[in-house]
């Protein structure tokens, strides 16, 4: 065996023995949180450590402090690169999304028969390949971040369009019999009986839109973009064997990626505690 797996190895083997240690404490409060957070440290020491004693050239495989370094010599481009795809292309487009399909999913819920006409074809929709529909939009919409916002609506809207109309449904007959008897209207009953009820599965579909609406605005920039934006900036860099501003990129993807679905976890807690897969949870 290669010597330099030694090290490499006694990392893994210390960061297992510590987490193991802490699991076994499993009523300690924030043992949920430094379990994951020490498991991310001993893979970050594995990837320096083996990246400096095998001697891993940087275009293919750039250490985790030259990564930093470039984060703190680049943050001013990915301050920019951020605004571009997360705030205009990314958020806008999710806001736009998941607004349109709510709103729809509560008119397919007074109309039943527009189920059967639009489900199937929103389906179809959500089947198509990013790749296919991101040139197209691109061209109809311009380079700017309004085309990025427009694959964002395409790739977000379906998603919670199924999750909120099944939660709209998910009530059964006993309740809304129940509501009839106190002589409640539909609006009455969407509001104090069926939304509630759909909370959970509107959740769901915020949490899915939450990752495809990052993943749409950075594909998006691939097939288009001005001289700024994340996808713009990963594609460009390749080109130009900078990995290490790469990775930076990539960083700042999984931070919003991870901030924004834990935010939404967290609104979710908060809204639906009363809900059975919420408890035990502190």
């Amino acid at each position: 065996m290669d010597w330099r797996l030694v090290p490499v190895l006694a990392i893994w083997v210390a960061g297992w023995m510590l987490n193991a240690l802490i699991a076994r404490h499993g009523a300690w409060r924030w043992g949920g949180y430094v379990i994951p957070i020490l498991f991310g440290v001993t893979l970050l020491a594995m990837w320096e450590t083996g990246e400096r004693l095998f001697e891993i050239s940087d275009v293919l495989l750039p250490a985790p402090s030259e990564i930093a370094a470039r984060f703190w010599l680049s943050r001013d481009i990915l301050w920019v690169d951020f605004v571009q795809t997360v705030i205009k292309g990314a958020l806008s487009g999710f806001v736009m999304g998941c607004g349109a399909a709510f709103l729809l999913a509560v008119v397919i819920d007074r109309f039943p028969f527009l189920q059967k006409g639009l489900l199937p074809v929103g389906n179809f929709v959500a089947a198509l390949p990013i790749v296919g529909m991101a040139p197209i939009l691109v061209m109809w919409f311009g380079f700017d971040w309004q085309s990025k916002a427009a694959v964002v609506v395409v790739m977000v809207f379906f998603p919670m369009l199924v999750n909120t109309v099944q939660g709209l449904q998910s009530t059964d007959n006993m309740q809304r019999d129940l509501m009839r008897t106190y002589a409640a209207s539909y609006w009455q009953t969407l509001l104090k009986l069926r939304l509630p009820a759909a909370m959970p599965f509107i959740f769901n579909g915020l949490k899915i839109a939450s990752t495809l609406a990052l993943i749409g605005a950075i594909v998006a920039e691939f097939f288009g973009s001005p001289i700024h934006g994340m996808g713009f900036r990963i594609s460009t860099s390749v080109g130009q064997l900078a990995l290490d501003l790469v990775w930076a990129e990539i960083v700042v993807a999984a931070i919003v990626g991870s901030a924004f679905y834990g935010g939404i976890a967290l609104l979710e807690r908060l809204v639906t505690f009363w809900h059975p897969s919420q408890r035990g949870r502190t």
